[in-house]
């Protein structure tokens, strides 16, 4: 594989996309859920048909609580978010809604701002901690590989993939909460934890490759360009790395399209993060190391 030919292709999809998610964040931010921002959850299901949506959310926005977010359930039912209701609005909402039609409650959840606030700092250190630990990890396990990127360097590269792979589907997530209503909570946190995990294992394992060829390459005094030596590590672990990656990508495709409704944003955020975590384990991963090779090459001379 001749990585400095496809130096600038390998760049230029993850770069486009990386921009316009941070554009995507910066312009329409991320919605926090009731988990992770605070206020009250009620799930009802109708026992004959269910009511227009347009009608409950009417009925619904005269009770003046303020922006109710309603989402239809299952076959029969709705999710409706509001702010933190007390006793006595939350009857208020169930005899409006009941007034459209026979229906019972299935769930009633209620966050306090305050606890909201202190899962999503938590959600932050988590991500933050896990990061550290990958560099920490990789510095240790490449230390003995000094020449001729020096082992920090994998574990930086590796955090910059890293990045890429959570920032995509953060993105995507700012776009269908702006024209959506689509919203984050605990279980998007442990879909990017998930995704950070599964990503960091493919890069490893085309890092490792190159160690490995940088090792015997050393034991036969065999001369060969780093360019060559990723190229060689990047053919050798392809087919594994696409072959496992589809694998988890189908069975979450399914859950997306069959799966309860309840995780499907859950699904849906661990599709985009595999996809984009295949395609920078390898493709931009490796390739980001010969760069810097080169430019520490150029620097030197």
């Amino acid at each position: 594989m001749n990585i400095q030919k496809n130096l600038s292709y390998f760049f230029l999809v993850p770069a486009i996309l990386s921009v316009l998610a941070v554009f995507a964040i910066a312009t329409w931010g991320l919605k926090p859920g009731i988990d992770l921002a605070g206020g009250s959850l009620l799930q009802v299901t109708y026992s004959q048909e269910r009511p227009p949506i347009e009608q409950v959310q009417q009925l619904a926005d005269k009770l003046d609580f303020g922006e109710v977010r309603i989402q239809p359930s299952g076959t029969n039912g709705y999710i409706l978010r509001q702010r933190d209701l007390t006793q006595t609005e939350k009857n208020q909402l169930e005899v409006v809604l009941g007034a459209l039609g026979p229906m019972k409650e299935d769930q009633f959840t209620t966050v306090g701002p305050t606890l909201g606030a202190e899962l999503l700092r938590k959600a932050w250190i988590a991500l933050g901690l896990v990061m550290l630990c990958i560099i920490l990890f990789i510095a240790f396990a490449f230390r003995h590989v000094s020449k001729p990127v020096a082992s920090w360097k994998y574990g930086v590269v590796a955090i910059i993939t890293l990045l890429h792979d959570v920032l995509i589907p953060a993105g995507l997530f700012a776009f269908l909460g702006f024209y959506d209503g689509a919203e984050i909570d605990s279980l998007f946190i442990v879909a990017l934890l998930t995704i950070l995990g599964i990503s960091i294992n493919d890069t490893i394992v085309v890092f490792d490759r190159i160690r490995e060829n940088l090792r015997l390459n050393e034991e036969r005094h065999k001369q060969e360009t780093f360019e060559s030596v990723v190229g060689r590590s990047i053919k050798q672990t392809l087919s594994r790395s696409l072959n496992t990656s589809l694998t988890v990508i189908i069975v979450l495709f399914s859950l997306f399209l069959v799966g309860p409704v309840s995780t499907k944003d859950f699904a849906l955020t661990l599709i985009v993060g595999m996809v984009a975590g295949t395609y920078s384990s390898i493709f931009l991963a490796a390739p980001l190391l010969v760069a810097w090779e080169k430019w520490q090459h150029k620097t030197r001379s």
